[in-house]
């Protein structure tokens, strides 16, 4: 573990010097339109580098998708610079220095050099633009991204130890991390993102400031919350990023069911509280994105990972347990009905985020259903049964199938096994039943205009009814044929009326 301790400048020139020479190797495929771009500024009287993520990556062995820049040119003098040059371009950023554009394949930014500040009670930074390289960088987020490379030259500009930092896998701030997260408290997230996707360390004296600034975070939209914690949720390891929000103080703020599940246990996993549960849930869920395999199942169905819907129902699966918990007679405890509980919740906490009714209505589906497979038992389930499983999951089965995979935490090997042979058995049931009944277009024998006519009723609430009535007996006793289901209905219709 680091100490997160200042980098010493022990590293002799030339480690520094492979290493740099590595970097550059890694980003030969787009050295000649950066550096022709560099030559366009430099000509111009203007400086120009290459700064940020794409540097990290390039000493991480990384290739970084998008291309930044940090000039001295203003956005007019930008936009001068690269009309001509730019297959395209767009100035949505503009008033924050920002010109983007593409150049073949490649996406660019160009930022004037800035140090904008939060004025500590709005959602929004003040910008200004700043004068010089060096001022650029020590108002970035951590080291490992404020270092750069000027253009044309190559030559790295290093001034915070961002290179150190990186091969200790520590994150520090360029600036007092107190400052730094005054100047923009999002920071405290991105810092638990880059725990999660780079694998680092957050250097004690950062930690400290996270936990106490944590408080700062509500100036800061939902929109932009909303996108770090997805940035973090859809990396190869959340679970470091989740636990610091937790233990900073962060995720109170923007996510307090979560910290809230610390002191529930589980009632099935007494060996963790539901809190630690639910992290293992979102780690299982994980590495059952992709192919998969299940014995007598020719080709499951299969989620493509990262799938946020998918991870955001593992972590959150069990919100609803601190409102639903009661102790019963004799020292054990229950959560009835907390299905139904954390969808709710889950609708209410993704909605304040901001994330879009798609993904609210998948989210909060999946964790009201997360506990019908429990009633599965070793197979007691009529065929009726499986086909409800099957509708009312509908689009998101394959999801729920890894969710409720992901739910079994035990450490009991042989209980384990036989949950999993027992879900196996239900998608051999549900592949089996599809294929016979091409169970995921279930629908009644009669639809909504022929119910009208054999009623006599207009298009309307009854007409619903009597859909929902037809789809029940379909799910329950399967075909049934017209003449059938026109015979049930108009008995349903009597006794209604009766």
């Amino acid at each position: 573990m680091s100490t997160g301790s200042p980098p010493s400048p022990s590293e002799d020139a030339s480690r520094l010097l492979a290493r740099q020479r590595g970097a550059v190797a890694r980003l030969a495929p787009v050295i000649p339109l950066v550096t022709a771009l560099g030559d366009r500024f430099a000509a111009a009287g203007h400086e120009l580098a290459l700064v940020g993520g794409p540097v990290r990556d390039a000493f991480l062995g990384r290739t970084s998708p998008d291309l930044d820049f940090t000039t001295d040119a203003t956005p007019d003098q930008t936009l001068e610079l690269i009309r001509g040059w730019a297959d395209a371009h767009w100035e949505i950023g503009r008033a924050f220095g920002t010109i983007g554009m593409r150049k073949g394949d490649h996406l660019l930014e160009v930022t004037t050099y800035r140090s904008d500040v939060y004025d500590h009670a709005s959602r929004k930074p003040e910008v200004s633009f700043g004068t010089s390289l060096s001022e650029d960088l020590v108002r970035r987020d951590f080291t490992v991204n404020a270092m750069a490379l000027r253009l044309p030259s190559l030559e790295l500009v290093d001034e915070h130890g961002g290179l150190a930092d990186l091969g200790a896998g520590v994150l520090r701030t360029p600036a007092r991390p107190e400052d730094s997260f005054a100047d923009d408290p999002l920071r405290m997230l991105r810092a638990a993102r880059f725990a999660s996707q780079l694998g680092f360390d957050v250097a004690p004296p950062v930690r400290t400031a996270m936990a106490e600034r944590a408080h700062t975070l509500s100036i800061v939209s939902a929109e932009r919350v909303r996108d770090e914690l997805t940035k973090l949720l859809m990396s190869g390891s959340p679970r470091a990023g989740l636990t610091l929000l937790v233990d900073a103080g962060l995720a109170e703020v923007f996510l307090p069911e979560l910290p809230a599940l610390q002191l529930e246990i589980d009632e099935h996993h007494h060996h963790k509280d539901v809190y630690q549960h639910s992290l293992t849930v979102l780690e299982q869920a994980i590495t059952l994105e992709g192919p998969r395999t299940v014995p007598g199942v020719a080709q499951p169905e299969t989620v493509t990972g990262p799938d946020l819907v998918l991870r955001l129902a593992a972590l959150l699966h069990d919100i609803g347990k601190p409102a639903t918990r009661r102790f019963e007679a004799g020292g054990g405890v229950s959560f009835h009905h907390h299905e139904v509980v954390g969808a709710k919740l889950v609708t209410k906490r993704l909605k304040a985020l901001r994330y879009d009714k798609a993904v609210v209505t998948a989210v909060a589906r999946l964790v009201e259903l997360h506990l019908r497979f429990h009633g599965y038992g070793t197979g007691e389930w009529t065929d009726s049964a499986v086909r409800r499983y099957v509708t009312d999951a509908g689009p998101l089965l394959p999801r729920l199938h890894l969710l409720t995979r992901s739910d079994s935490t035990t450490r009991n090997a042989r209980k384990a096994a036989q949950l999993a042979r027992t879900y196996d058995a239900l998608e051999v049931r549900i592949e089996r039943l599809k294929a016979q009944e091409e169970l995921a277009a279930v629908r009644p024998e009669l639809d909504g205009r022929q119910i009208g006519k054999i009623l006599g009723v207009p298009p309307g609430r009854v007409i619903g009814e009597a859909y929902r009535f037809l789809l029940g007996l379909r799910l329950d006793e399967g075909v049934l044929g017209e003449d059938v289901a026109r015979e049930r209905l108009v008995a349903w219709w009597a006794e209604r009326n009766d």
